[in-house]
């Protein structure tokens, strides 16, 4: 499976972003899927993400109110919508799948997903 996020770019505080994974196959099925960051010196972060198709969505405090995170089956996409963006959410953005569900404790490790894009630049100006 290989997926391929978009969507980043540079954007003004209180501006927003629209983030797109697209994978090469039917992905988001069953599964786990989250959207990570990760910005200069530091470790990769969890956002928001599913422990499986039809999951509750699970959010990092610090994006919880302003990103909303959704998956589109048919398109095999799912996608990430960041609201009131402040410079603090500046990043590299990762999308990750798994194949089977992850139990709640696991999916804001990156160690439990499969299968990773390669990353869309977000940068946020003062």
């Amino acid at each position: 499976v290989q997926l391929q996020a978009s969507g980043g770019g540079l954007v003004q505080a209180g501006g927003s972003l629209r983030l797109s994974c697209a994978a090469s196959e039917r992905t988001f099925s069953a599964g786990a899927a989250a959207w990570f960051r990760q910005a200069p010196g530091k470790e990769r972060e969890f956002v928001a993400g599913v422990p499986g198709s039809g999951g509750y969505t699970y959010y990092s405090d610090s994006v919880k109110g302003r990103f909303t995170f959704s998956v589109d089956k048919a398109k095999n996409t799912m996608y990430l919508q960041m609201n009131s963006l402040n410079t603090e959410d500046t990043a590299k953005y990762y999308c990750a799948a798994h194949r089977n569900r992850l139990v709640i404790t696991a999916i804001r490790r990156p160690s439990g997903y499969s299968y990773w894009g390669q990353g869309t630049l977000v940068t946020v100006s003062s």
